[in-house]
């Protein structure tokens, strides 16, 4: 399997493993917690058949890459997301990042730059900062982030379990449940890493991303679901909109926080057009 290694901890070397599917213009996808680059797939699949080169990484200590205690925050992530553009030479890049992904995606290109950046694409992404602050009364208060941290601590398996049902919006009424993708997401969840689980909950409720958002400076595109019940709208995509030059902003009306599941199929049209776009392309 393929792995890269982005750095060392007690001598040992910290490898992600990412898949890359198909040959064309770079698209890569960072997954939400506690998932993935198994969450992609469904985009990945639609998007190499159609051209692209589709590229999707297990975020440290979650999936298939290496488990350290420490780096679970978000500048950890953004630079191990530079050392996969630049050990696999990736120019023109588009990224894709959904919830904490989508954290990553901005810090990255805060710490970054856009060299190699074609455009970006932010999915039910946390930014510019969940929790609830003065400065941030729409945030989610702190309190309910303790109690995502005591449920990892007391039961993580079962918290996978019952966390999938907002996730996918499986807990409103008339909901078709899948108990495949459940399950898949339950997978995922038990592939994460303790620490990884624990220590990226303050990650990507804490981090406050708005001068990020204020250094993109390639076309986006936000899309958000106006029932997310993990990363509400309000204080996410409808603020990060107004921060990003160029963006677009999409609501899908109804759609939950995984709606790159639960709504692939229009997700997957809108990124694709969104690719073909002016097909933007910078050089490194």
């Amino acid at each position: 399997m393929p792995y890269i290694t982005v750095g060392k901890e007690d001598s040992k070397a910290i490898e992600l493993y990412y898949k890359d599917w198909g040959s064309g213009q770079p698209v890569v996808f960072s997954h939400g917690w506690p998932l993935s680059a198994d969450a992609w797939e469904d985009q990945m699949f639609f998007l190499a058949s159609r051209g692209y080169r589709c590229i999707a990484h297990d975020r440290r200590g979650h999936g298939r890459s290496s488990q350290p205690w420490n780096g679970n925050d978000i500048d950890t992530y953004a630079d191990d997301l530079e050392t996969l553009v630049y050990k696999l030479g990736l120019k023109s890049v588009i990224h894709v990042g959904h919830s904490t992904g989508g954290g990553e995606v901005a810090r990255y290109i805060g710490r970054h730059g856009s060299k190699r950046v074609a455009k970006a694409v932010l999915i039910g992404a946390i930014p510019p900062l969940m929790l609830k602050t003065p400065a941030n009364p729409g945030g989610t208060p702190i309190e309910a982030f303790d109690q995502l941290r005591a449920a990892v601590v007391a039961d993580r398996s079962q918290f996978w379990k019952d966390l999938s049902l907002p996730f996918y919006g499986y807990n409103r009424p008339g909901a078709k449940i899948s108990e495949g993708v459940r399950e898949s997401f339950w997978l995922q969840g038990m592939m994460a890493g303790f620490p990884a689980a624990y220590f990226c909950i303050k990650a990507f409720s804490e981090t406050d991303l708005t001068e990020d958002l204020k250094k993109i400076d390639v076309p986006t595109l936000i899309l958000h679901g106006d029932d997310d019940q993990i990363v509400p709208i309000g204080a996410s995509a409808m603020l990060s909109s107004k921060t990003v030059k160029n963006a677009t902003l999409k609501v899908y009306k109804g759609a939950p926080h995984g709606m790159c599941t639960t709504h692939k199929d229009q997700v997957n049209e809108e990124l694709l057009a969104f690719f073909k776009e002016g097909r933007v392309t910078r050089a490194a």
